[in-house]
């Protein structure tokens, strides 16, 4: 995807998240969304968006690389599944960043579309973006409590597994009770990495 397309296809993404504040519910699910990695580098092409949703989900919810309870309306509504945005979740308890994304630089929230943010991209401005960064002593420390999350995440659905009502709560949408099992197996192992990195 060139450059410019990428910025294109942002400014649309943050114009959908704000529709999302119209769905009548006490409490917004989708609270702020990033952007982090090669577009905030002036990579051209590139290969996809990077782009983080901050969820109002607790972090036992939200553990690292699952699809929590809730996201598919949200993949279908931003049209995350049509290519070129490849993306995460994070609950609204934990930083945004991890070992993984680096730097994210919000682009919106429920106040709406960041459009300095947006503006600054499109002039390649990056010295105008600020980026969200952990303390020397936060990372660390992060990773280990996202590892036990996740540990606990993988034992969960592990000993759920065969149950035929969580099997059937975790179907639908494209989605299988495997892909859950897969999901967690992959980020407990990715957590595992960088901590052990």
């Amino acid at each position: 995807m060139q450059y410019r397309r990428a910025v294109e296809r942002l400014r649309l993404l943050a114009e959908a998240c704000e529709q999302t504040k119209r769905v009548p519910v006490e409490e917004p699910f989708l609270r702020e969304a990033y952007v982090f990695g090669d577009l905030l580098d002036g990579a051209d092409p590139l290969d996809a968006i990077e782009a983080v949703f901050v969820l109002n989900l607790p972090p036992e919810e939200v553990t690292w690389g699952s699809h929590p309870p809730g996201t598919a309306w949200l993949v279908d509504f931003l049209e995350l599944d049509k290519g070129g945005v490849a993306y995460w979740w994070r609950s609204h308890q934990d930083p945004v960043w991890n070992h993984f994304i680096r730097r994210p630089v919000r682009f919106w929230s429920l106040d709406g579309p960041e459009k300095t943010v947006l503006d600054a991209l499109a002039e390649r401005r990056f010295d105008l973006l600020r980026r969200v960064a952990p303390d020397a002593e936060e990372g660390p420390a992060h990773v280990a409590g996202e590892l036990q999350a996740a540990l606990d995440h993988l034992r969960a659905v592990h000993g759920s597994y065969w149950d035929r009502r969580w099997r059937r709560e975790h179907r639908g949408g494209g989605r299988y009770p495997e892909h859950h099992l897969w999901e967690a197996v992959q980020g407990y192992l990715d957590l595992l990495d960088a901590r052990d990195e």
